[in-house]
């Protein structure tokens, strides 16, 4: 995270581009990720979960996109591809929402 976001707490960042059906995206390969405060977070089925990804505009603002979820491993049955993705995130039912008011400017 940069200096100045007034984010509220720690969050895992994601690519919401990397969505791979309505409430499900693409989280980790690994079992460990880094939250927005540089915690290591060691990641298990069903860990309730904040999720946020920066969408910097081309004058250098930054918006965030944020949502709640769990974490879920990736079942090859149900959605095969991706296979080096071992960790997905089930966003709840909140889905994905911007929130300007955690907004700055580099």
């Amino acid at each position: 995270m940069q200096k100045g976001h007034t984010m509220n707490k720690a969050r895992v960042s994601v690519d919401f581009n990397e969505m791979i059906d309505d409430n499900l995206v693409m989280l980790s390969q690994t079992d460990i990720k880094t939250d927005s405060q540089g915690n290591l977070i060691t990641l298990y089925e069903g860990m309730p979960i904040s999720i946020y990804e920066e969408d910097i505009y081309a004058n250098g603002e930054i918006d965030y996109l944020i949502a709640e979820g769990t974490f879920i491993k990736h079942d090859l049955n149900t959605h095969p591809c991706f296979p080096h993705v071992k960790w997905l995130c089930h966003i709840d039912a909140n889905g994905i929402q911007n929130r300007p008011e955690l907004k700055y400017e580099k």
